[in-house]
């Protein structure tokens, strides 16, 4: 029998299968206070399921909101920047370790090699990048972390639906949709994410990709510029 929501608040949280999660998000709060929320309530979960946090390591918008509140919670926090956005993205105080980076690629995989899980709140272009590319990942059998979508307000309906279009048009297979996982709220996303078991087929070999990461893009230009 599924336990209601507000009962299994009322019960305490069981420990997490997670250690440490990577949120993507905004360097902007966006337009709706829901948005400042549900970051907001998404650092209280991981604080409460005693995860830490890996993030872009900016201290503006969305980014700072949810580091603020997992640092505050007395959980640590590792936030992974390269040098050139740091002036941009990083403004007053930080929360826990800021570890600095060449570039973006080697921001990513450094994010992708710390993580559990990868949760996406809203944000732009380049939450939208991150996000796809750990999905992507997850298809070719590079990893089997679960990828979780905080869809606030509705904010990724339209994701959601491109990727319902793909697997009616056979580009997307049935089986990898099961990859995305998506909810309202940061307490039935983390319930739902503690839950995945991959379904799908993968394609490549996890211990070599980890090595390439490793050791391939620490060499690559930075092309972040």
């Amino acid at each position: 029998m599924e336990i209601p929501q507000q009962q299994e608040e009322n019960m305490g949280l069981m420990p997490s299968r997670f250690k440490r999660v990577c949120v993507f998000c905004g360097s902007s709060p966006g337009k709706k206070p829901e948005y400042q929320l549900a970051a907001i309530q998404l650092g209280n979960q991981l604080v409460e399921r005693s995860i830490d946090l890996v993030y872009g390591g900016g201290s503006i918008g969305l980014m700072g909101l949810v580091s603020q509140t997992v640092f505050d919670g007395g959980r640590h926090v590792l936030g992974v920047i390269p040098t050139t956005l740091m002036p941009k993205e990083i403004t007053g105080e930080t929360f826990g370790e800021v570890k600095a980076v060449s570039g973006m690629h080697q921001r990513k995989a450094e994010m992708a090699r710390q993580a559990d899980a990868f949760i996406a709140l809203p944000g732009g272009y380049g939450t939208l990048e991150e996000l796809l590319e750990v999905i992507t990942w997850a298809q070719l059998g590079i990893h089997d972390k679960p990828v979780g979508l905080l869809n606030v307000d509705g904010y990724y309906n339209c994701l959601l639906a491109f990727v319902d279009q793909a697997v009616e048009e056979g580009f997307i297979s049935p089986a990898a949709r099961h990859i995305v996982i998506s909810a309202p709220n940061a307490l039935e996303l983390m319930r739902k994410l503690e839950e995945y078991e991959p379904k799908h087929c993968g394609v490549a070999s996890k211990l070599s990709w980890e090595m390439e990461q490793q050791l391939g893009y620490s060499n690559m230009p930075d092309i972040s510029r």
